[in-house]
């Protein structure tokens, strides 16, 4: 069965904006669903590289897609779980027959939305979501990954609720979880944030959920840099799918996907129209990115003994190209551009290390768009919303296939 997305499940990986985390606590800030899962997957690249550094290349590749797709259908999962607390869920998974039930009614209920996504997928959803969470490597750092990301969102929290009879109990099962998994290269530096460049780093991704996107206009829900990132990174997979990408490429979009606007760590979330007001206006923007990108990570984690998650950085970031969004393969060690038409070709292949640009943009494109059409359907009646989508359109209306992906179709669909 060939894979075709459609409307109903980017809006499903879109949902999880809406869903509220620690919704039983007082909360500085909303705590969503998609910026938690964003964070944990960015965790969990960083341990993957750490621990697939000895790896050949064909256990690496395997690997690094057990992890992908492995998040996925965690995300998936707890999109239709999210509102049981964590001890009453973990008492269900105590008991295999009552856990299968309720696994079983959660694919049900998902079936409608990732049926296109094809048969094989929904088995090998099942046959994970079966599994103990500690089996295997990709599985124990995803949970490492789950852990910490959680951990970091309790900290946010923990100074206002003081009084809250659960704060100890549950700061020790984190920390008593993670310490479990001290064996996983990478998680005891996770614990040690302040004393490590690596915890450093994983820490500083996380206060992307800090920042919200199209912040001068207001929306239902309010997205956040970090969780568009990771609405982008499964864009980038699902249609990685539709068009038949090998499996270097696959992972290399979702990863690009999940690191997209890391320099919005340094420059915030500069909108479309300052970005676009004039060539210089760009490239001063750019440059001072480009030269805080380096001061901030790249040059501290290639001191830090982590050059090799500081050049896949600048893999992803497409630093060597001048963007993120040009195809890019790897030859020999030197970063080449290429064309749509090879990149579905003779670049379509492992060896290559190929990195889909103009796929990524339609992601980006599409979770923008869907950011914009989901405050409209909410009631937010914007100027800045309207002429968003209305860009959009055009920009795929004059060219309706980028990167083999039918944008225009899709589109259409939310007339």
């Amino acid at each position: 069965m060939s894979v075709i997305i459609r409307k109903s499940l980017l809006e499903l990986v879109f949902s999880g904006a809406f869903m509220k985390r620690w919704n039983d606590k007082l909360r500085p800030m909303e705590l969503v669903e998609v910026d938690k899962q964003a964070h944990k997957m960015i965790v969990a690249w960083l341990l993957f590289l750490l621990n697939s550094r000895d790896m050949d290349v064909a256990r690496k590749r395997a690997l690094g897609e057990s992890i992908v797709e492995g998040g996925i259908f965690d995300y998936l999962y707890r999109l239709v779980i999210t509102d049981i607390k964590p001890p009453v869920f973990y008492r269900i998974k105590e008991n295999p027959a009552d856990y299968r039930t309720l696994t079983n009614w959660v694919l049900g209920q998902l079936r409608p939305r990732i049926s296109p996504l094809g048969e094989p997928f929904m088995e090998r959803m099942g046959a994970y979501l079966m599994q103990p969470e500690d089996a295997g490597l990709a599985r124990r750092i995803l949970l490492a990954a789950h852990l910490y990301a959680s951990y970091s969102e309790f900290k946010l929290l923990k100074s206002i609720n003081r009084m809250d009879h659960e704060l100890a109990e549950i700061e020790e099962s984190f920390v008593d979880r993670l310490r479990a998994l001290r064996d996983i290269h990478g998680v005891a530096e996770l614990l040690d944030e302040d004393g490590t460049v690596f915890g450093g780093f994983a820490r500083m991704c996380g206060r992307l959920r800090f920042q919200k996107r199209w912040s001068q206009t207001p929306r239902v829900p309010e997205t956040s840099v970090l969780g568009h990132m990771f609405i982008v990174a499964a864009y980038s997979w699902f249609f990685s799918m539709e068009v038949g990408a090998c499996r270097a490429r696959s992972q290399n979009n979702f990863f690009a996907g999940l690191f997209h606007d890391l320099p919005e760590l340094l420059t915030r979330d500069i909108i479309s129209p300052v970005k676009g007001a004039s060539l210089d206006i760009a490239e001063l923007i750019h440059e001072y990115e480009r030269r805080e990108l380096d001061r901030v990570v790249l040059d501290p984690l290639k001191r830090g003994g982590y050059a090799d998650i500081a050049e896949r950085l600048e893999y992803f970031l497409g630093v060597a190209v001048g963007s993120e969004f040009k195809a890019t393969v790897l030859r020999e060690g030197e970063v080449i551009e290429v064309t749509e038409r090879q990149m579905a070709g003779e670049c379509n292949h492992d060896t290559q290390d190929p990195k889909d640009g103009p796929l990524l943009k339609v992601c980006d494109s599409l979770a923008a768009y869907i950011e914009a059409h989901t405050a409209l359907k909410n009631g937010i009646s914007s100027d800045q919303l309207h002429q968003a989508l209305y860009r959009i359109r055009e920009r795929y209306n004059a060219t309706p296939v980028i990167a083999g992906v039918q944008v225009g179709a899709l589109l259409a669909d939310f007339d």
